[in-house]
């Protein structure tokens, strides 16, 4: 039991941590649109933005065993295989790339709004 809470960890720090690079990458993305000031576009907004996406993101995982034993089970694999595993995953599983999307479409938002790119869908 301790070493699958040991995975479910790994897979929410990932998970957190994907959603820190997206951040990066969007906040990246800000500053040229910063030069018209638009509302809702700080550093603290994005923050804010992803940090709750992490948290739906975790409680997600955490209520849906077989999502969690999946994207857990990509430890260690490299990152071509884990797009492919991913993207497979997702469309064998069309619920579950909704729910995700829905729950990382805050960050879409952000971006649209702060005038960044939008993430790609997987």
């Amino acid at each position: 039991m301790l070493l699958s809470a040991l995975n479910a960890r790994r897979v929410v720090a990932g998970v957190a941590g994907a959603g820190a690079v997206a951040g990066a990458m969007l906040f990246g993305a800000i500053p040229s649109a910063m030069a018209d000031d638009p509302p809702n576009c700080t550093a603290a907004d994005l923050a804010g933005v992803a940090s709750g996406v992490s948290a739906s993101t975790s409680a997600y995982l955490f209520t849906h065993p077989d999502v969690n034993a999946f994207f857990t089970s990509l430890k260690g694999l490299p990152r071509d295989q884990v797009r492919t595993k991913v993207h497979d995953y997702l469309e064998q599983n069309p619920q579950t790339k909704a729910d995700l999307v829905g729950i990382r479409q805050p960050l879409v938002d952000l971006k649209n709004r702060c005038g960044g790119t939008p993430p790609q869908t997987p």
